[in-house]
């Protein structure tokens, strides 16, 4: 961790504060008693101030300080090649220096609408059509915009439209479907609701373009990439008609009056209500294409807050920095993809090169936290808190294996994170993602309260020629993943060939889907030659580990315990391309459900794996079971122990009590008189597991 002290002040070094000016030099912490000089106000001026010095004779500050204090931006904080410097920009030892994109929204007054005691302002920016705003933080909390239902969801009824007009489309067309038992009516601002429609991996948001209340009729703005089904769940936001709970908003786009319904804790007199008004708070951009870097830049325990989002097919071609970036794609559709992509960063960097972010805090904001983009090398992301994202906590992003070496990204540090509570505007964002990218540590990180999955890395499909390699996925705490609202994730979730990565040491638990699909590790299609070992896994709804197909992973001295419907998953294999993975010296344990799933396309024949030398336990009763397909998870067809071993399996497996010092308090580490040892099981370290001080 990183920690600012008062002998790190250097001669030479500037300094910024909220007190300050800018026409002063900016080399005093103070400003002067006569008050003619002292700190600068802006952080901008002190950037202008080290750029003068590059160019001139003056050697260049160590420190940019910021003294404690909120400064707030209209517009990201910018840094290109030409700021490059062994520079940091941090915060005064022992004070609090918070950037922030907001605006305070003041002028409360008591109302009442929809029979409920509400506050209510009115703001000229808004009504003159110079500002827009989709969250509110209150008192530091964020706040929700008015829901149908309240809770759950409704069903889509019907479409019109078959599967393939759905995944074929060119887009741009508005995509209708119908609704069972919803409350709908002729909305205020109708325009400015929009719809929610989780499925499978990703979730589609999209204003409405109109609704007949008569039939059940939505029509959305923006098309769906995913097929709609009867059944399927969909929800409507900002709805004033809604406007009832306490800590629920509504921002009338035309008037400009915002009302909000206050909470116990809330205090008209000192209540602070704050709205973003940027979409990105720092930005630092190089020009790979060129080979313009930015490099040597720090910034150290600052905090940033409050920004804003917009849907993909709305952002800014700023924020996309490359017309070959993949959102192109997304122009006219819903947020439909997995992973939220295509949803920059609300700190991001581009063609930088061994910069640091450290011991800062991100949060309240509208994207991901931060995106490491194309040609991102040997940066350091440690010690940082993210939290409150309205998608994953950090992208990082780089060009596929055939396109130009300069826009590629790889060899970056992101260790000692803690990143939790995102996916609140994207429900499909991560904690980490790693696209196309090589040579990461993504180390000692906690991450927990996300919708999806916690890691991911890779990205193509298939066997087909990667980037992605030497990944270094390790010493992990993932939790409480998925909370029930996706499904099709995993704590750690792989795409495609990877030789040289690695998932080691990770301890994760807790992840649960909606329909299928919660696994705590999940090698995805292709995923191969990946060392899978030393992890601590247990409690999930579904298996704990499922490889969908893939060749030649290693999943060694790892303990798998208490998946709901199985514990090891293998979906499908292909010719030519097994085994899938080779299973030794694992500790399996089950509660009553079969240790071994084969898939919809896999019977576990003798070669789609190599299994030996595990402990297979079934705490039930002892003697485990399996499944050959998944058809037959839940009920008969199981296969007994003898069947597993003419099919050439655990033939030198055990069948006995690992004794965990507390297995249904998840202590997973074992007794003393465990038999591990006797098929060459190491006992695995979790005191190295999650952030280091």
């Amino acid at each position: 961790m990183t920690g600012s002290t008062a002998d790190e002040i250097r001669p030479g070094d500037l300094f910024v504060s909220p007190r300050g000016d800018d026409a002063w030099s900016g080399q005093q912490s103070e400003p002067s008693a006569a008050g003619d000089d002292g700190p600068f106000e802006t952080i901008e001026r002190a950037k202008q101030a080290v750029r003068e010095r590059k160019d001139g004779a003056e050697s260049i500050p160590n420190t940019v300080w910021l003294r404690g204090g909120r400064y707030e931006i209209a517009e990201p904080l910018r840094f290109g090649p030409e700021d490059s410097a062994p520079v940091r920009y941090a915060a005064y030892p022992g004070e609090k220096p918070v950037i922030s994109g907001g605006r305070r929204i003041e002028g409360w007054e008591s109302t009442t609408v929809n029979g409920v005691e509400m506050w209510k302002t009115c703001i000229p920016a808004v009504r003159d059509g110079d500002w827009y705003f989709r969250q509110l933080f209150v008192n530091g909390v964020r706040r929700k915009r008015p829901r149908l239902p309240q809770e759950g969801y409704y069903e889509v009824h019907s479409t019109p439209y078959e599967r393939d007009e759905i995944w074929n489309r060119d887009g741009g067309v508005s995509f209708t479907f119908n609704v069972n038992d919803a409350e709908l009516d002729r909305w205020h601002r109708v325009s400015d609701v929009d719809v929610l429609i989780p499925h499978r991996w990703v979730q589609e948001r999209s204003p409405v373009a109109d609704v007949d209340p008569s039939t059940g009729r939505i029509d959305m703005e923006l098309y769906a990439k995913m097929w709609l089904h009867g059944g399927e769940r969909v929800a409507f936001e900002n709805v004033f008609e809604a406007l009832v709970e306490p800590g629920q908003w509504y921002l009338d786009r035309q008037t400009g009056e915002c009302y909000y319904v206050p909470t116990d804790d809330d205090d008209l007199e000192t209540v602070e209500a704050i709205a973003p008004r940027t979409h990105q708070l720092l930005r630092v951009e190089g020009n790979p294409r060129n080979g313009d870097w930015v490099e040597f830049l720090e910034f150290e325990e600052i905090t940033f807050n409050h920004s804003a989002w917009t849907y993909p097919a709305d952002l800014d071609p700023s924020l996309q920095q490359d017309p070959s970036h993949p959102t192109h794609s997304m122009e006219g559709a819903a947020t439909s993809v997995q992973a939220q992509y295509v949803v920059p960063g609300a700190l991001s960097m581009t063609a930088a090169r061994n910069c640091r972010l450290a011991g800062c805090t991100v949060q309240h904001v509208g994207f991901y936290a931060l995106q490491l983009d194309r040609g991102c090398r040997a940066n350091r992301v440690v010690g940082n808190t993210l939290r409150d994202t309205g998608a994953g906590g950090i992208k990082l992003e780089g060009a596929p294996r055939a396109g130009p070496d300069t826009h590629k990204t790889g060899d970056n540090r992101i260790t000692d994170n803690e990143i939790h509570a995102g996916g609140r505007v994207f429900p499909a964002g991560v904690g980490i993602l790693a696209r196309h990218t090589f040579g990461n540590e993504l180390a000692y990180n906690h991450i927990h309260e996300y919708f999806y999955s916690g890691i991911s890395c890779g990205w193509n499909w298939g066997y087909e020629d990667s980037i992605a390699r030497d990944n270094r996925i390790e010493h992990n705490h993932i939790h409480d993943i998925g909370q029930g609202v996706l499904s099709d994730m995993g704590g750690i979730y792989t795409l495609g060939v990877q030789p040289g990565t690695t998932v080691r040491n990770n301890l994760i638990h807790d992840v649960a889907c909606y329909d299928y699909g919660a696994w705590a590790i999940y090698p995805d299609e292709g995923s191969s030659h990946i060392v899978i070992e030393d992890n601590i896994c247990h409690s999930t709804n579904r298996e704990i580990f499922h490889q969908h197909y893939g060749r030649e992973n290693v999943v060694r001295n790892n303990v798998f315990a208490l998946g709901a419907r199985g514990q090891i998953n293998l979906s499908r294999t292909d010719d030519g391309h097994r085994p899938g993975f080779t299973f030794e010296r694992n500790i399996v344990v089950t509660d009553g459900e079969p240790v071994f799933v084969g898939g919809y396309d896999c019977d576990l024949d003798e070669e789609d794996l190599i299994s030996d030398l595990n402990i297979l336990w079934d705490r039930t009763d002892g003697e485990p079971v399996f499944a050959a397909n998944d058809r037959d998870a839940d009920g008969d067809g199981h296969i007994d122990r003898d069947e597993w071993q003419a099919r050439g399996f655990d033939r030198h497996s055990l069948v006995e009590d690992p004794r965990f010092v507390d297995l249904p308090a998840g202590e997973l580490t074992l007794e003393d008189d465990s038999p591990a040892e006797i098929i060459g099981f190491t006992p695995i370290e979790t005191s190295t597991i999650g952030p280091r001080q």
